[in-house]
């Protein structure tokens, strides 16, 4: 069963809902506007999360962000088919 819902009256610029209408698709424009907010709700718990843990342990450096880049690129090249056995 989904969600309750409720009727809402919003005002965005003229060009942004005419995008967002041709590109809702057979699920409308609703639904269309609310995923983006609730896409824009977990960015906005995901930053607090960063606020908490860069307060905690103190911001990651571009170092650290590179590495974790390079351990992932590595990681996907070896999940490859036929890469497996490579190392």
């Amino acid at each position: 069963m989904s969600e309750p819902t409720q009727k809402y009256s919003i005002t965005m610029p003229r060009d942004i809902a005419e995008a967002a209408r041709a590109r809702s698709g057979p699920s409308g424009l609703s639904a269309y506007v609310a995923a983006a907010v609730a896409r824009q709700i977990e960015r906005d718990n995901l930053n607090e999360l960063i606020s908490v843990a860069e307060a905690e342990h103190g911001p990651v450096t571009d170092e650290e962000i590179q590495a974790l880049r390079d351990q992932l690129q590595h990681a996907r090249h070896q999940q490859r088919p036929g890469k497996a056995d490579a190392a």
